[in-house]
């Protein structure tokens, strides 16, 4: 027999085919239809179900979730929020904050008295000189698709990680800062550690350095990213801290509990 309404359908027929329509129009378009829509549409059933679709989770998944919706937002916008990471485009993307010595370059691994890095993908790094480098960039979260909702009430874990490592025959000094900022430029929350001295004669391994913003005051609205170093060699060319693989990547949040830092070798806005 021919139905009157898609309405007529099954409940759990309907929340099978609302798992095949994009996220943002099932919020946007759909959800504003009428009240059996929007009250499947905010069953933790479909998305939970759109999760596992698109591989977020799989059919084991024991992990605690508090918001299935959000998780799904959050797996979905997942990716290195920094541009140019691994030198692939010279220093395009990337704001010059000292460009002392003789400046930044972009050298290929392993480099001159240097090691391959861990991750075989990396094919190039970035390279200080012997007087102060430093370089950024500072994400717009709005424009990557973190609506302020998200990140005031949920306030997502920020992961960010990178990768330095010296000559062998070179000391150097490494430095990081990265700050949670306001859209009125005000600090909120910022992970500074000392300089890493290295000193000459290492073993010239990659070193990760990693850290997760957790628990942070609302209303970040920027993440700013500076890394940078120089050698303490004083010496001509390019023999400070070699510096590649960065990434602030914002990842559904699974606990309450602070994370540590470490430093270990090897939507919805229309």
């Amino acid at each position: 027999m021919a139905l009157d309404s898609i309405n007529e359908l099954p409940e759990n027929i309907l929340l099978e085919v609302f798992t095949y329509v994009p996220a943002r129009q099932l919020l946007l378009d759909c959800r504003p239809v009428c009240s059996l829509w929007r009250d499947l549409i905010d069953v933790v059933t479909l998305w939970k179900r759109k999760s596992l679709r698109e591989g977020f989770v799989t059919e084991d998944y024991d992990e605690p979730v508090a918001d299935w919706k959000i998780f799904y937002f959050l797996c979905s916008l997942r990716r290195n929020l920094l541009r140019n990471p691994c030198a692939e485009e010279g220093m395009r993307s990337w704001k010059i904050d000292c460009n002392g010595g003789n400046h930044w370059k972009v050298e290929s691994l392993p480099g001159a008295c240097g090691k391959d890095i861990p991750d075989s993908k990396v094919k190039q790094y970035f390279v200080t000189s012997y007087e102060l480098c430093l370089k950024s960039q500072k994400v717009d979260l709005k424009a990557e698709g973190y609506w302020e909702e998200l990140m005031d009430i949920f306030r997502p874990d920020i992961v960010i990680k990178d990768w330095f490592a010296a000559r062998a025959d070179c000391g150097c000094t490494y430095n990081i800062c990265v700050q949670l900022i306001s859209a009125n430029n005000i600090i909120l929350a910022s992970f500074e550690p000392p300089p890493v001295t290295i000193p000459q004669w290492s073993d010239a391994e990659w070193t990760e350095v990693s850290h997760t913003f957790s628990d942070y005051p609302p209303g970040v609205r920027h993440i700013l990213f500076q890394h940078g170093g120089k050698d303490t060699q004083y010496w001509a060319g390019w023999y400070g801290p070699r510096v590649t693989n960065s990434s602030i990547i914002i990842s559904p949040k699974m606990t309450r509990n602070p994370a540590a830092s470490t430093v270990q070798p090897m939507a919805m806005q229309e």
